[in-house]
């Protein structure tokens, strides 16, 4: 059994409250979590209103599942919100 962690840091300039990015992050987590069934959860930033940091951990059974998923994964997020990705982390455990 592997676990991959992935953290991705996002910035969305459009942003001007907390109140805002809480509804972006709760939307992209929710649908992460719906649709690949991950723990994800916003890790860093919390009050930063500009700027998303959000770690998904991932328990695959071999090394090329556990790729897939993170590839998967990387394109829902590149597909599903609007903020433009400055820096996605990969690391397999």
């Amino acid at each position: 059994m592997l676990v991959a962690v992935m953290t991705f840091r996002l910035r969305a300039e459009w942003v001007h409250s907390l109140k805002e990015k809480r509804m972006i992050v709760k939307s992209l987590i929710t649908k992460l979590q719906n649709k690949f069934h991950v723990s994800a959860a916003e890790t860093d930033e919390q009050d930063t209103h500009r700027i998303v940091v959000i770690g998904v951990a991932i328990i695959a059974g071999n090394k090329a599942l556990a790729d897939s998923m993170m590839e998967a994964i990387s394109a829902f997020v590149e597909e599903n919100t609007e903020a433009e990705i400055i820096e996605e982390e990969r690391e397999i455990r």
